[in-house]
């Protein structure tokens, strides 16, 4: 197999993409590049300096300088940002938000972009995102759209909340995947939408393995 085999997993918030990804990396030994991590960690930069997030400029201004960076310990995926290590940090619903409103603006995408694609180049990867097979792995070998219906996606994010011993409600989560749904989906710059030639996947009546297993036999027909 030649280096460089690139597998791009577009969807929605919540539809399990990076749950499914590193499964499906580990069983091919491929890299996993998580990229809503890197604009989870952006996010939270501008979380902690309490940046105004409509503000294109300051969220622009803060995220310049920011260093994001991925490594492996045991083969599990750490983002480091800045030099700390906040792979524990990124998962709360604020940062998620957070996340979904400054991957809009054109200067952040243009520096993780890049990242991702220098990590593409040179590793046979599986990267997971909203733009992977239509904007930064184009020529991917395999793209796959995976999704599930809004209260699907909605019960598993709070059946995670609740197992970190989280408050949540469900009705709210669905409502605010809804609408982050909407403004991925209606962005001016890469908006989440099923690459053309991407094959759909649709998880909300499967359970974990059988879209491991489904991902697994797209990937390995294509190889």
């Amino acid at each position: 197999m030649k280096k460089g085999f690139n597998v791009a997993i577009d969807g929605p918030a919540g539809a399990g993409k990076s749950t499914i990804a590193k499964r499906v990396a580990k069983e091919l030994g491929f890299i996993y590049i998580d990229t809503g991590a890197m604009y989870r960690s952006m996010a939270l930069k501008c979380v902690r300096e309490n940046v105004n997030l409509s503000d294109e400029q300051a969220v622009v201004s803060t995220c310049e300088n920011v260093m994001v960076s991925i490594v492996y310990e045991n083969g599990e995926q750490q983002v480091i940002l800045d030099g700390e290590n906040v792979s524990g940090l990124i998962r709360t619903q604020e940062v998620g938000n957070a996340a979904s409103t400054i991957s809009t603006y054109g200067p952040v995408r243009e520096k993780l972009v890049k990242l991702q694609k220098e990590l593409a180049e040179v590793s046979d990867v599986i990267m997971d995102g909203r733009d992977i097979g239509t904007c930064v792995l184009p020529n991917a070998q395999v793209k796959i759209y995976l999704t599930a219906s809004s209260r699907v996606r909605a019960e598993r994010r709070y059946k995670e909340y609740i197992e970190k011993g989280m408050e949540a409600d469900i009705d709210v989560i669905e409502k605010e995947i809804i609408e982050r749904d909407y403004r991925d989906m209606n962005r001016a710059i890469s908006p989440l939408k099923q690459a053309d030639d991407a094959v759909l996947l649709d998880s909300s009546y499967m359970n974990i393995d059988e879209v491991v297993n489904k991902m697994l036999e797209i990937i390995r027909n294509a190889m």
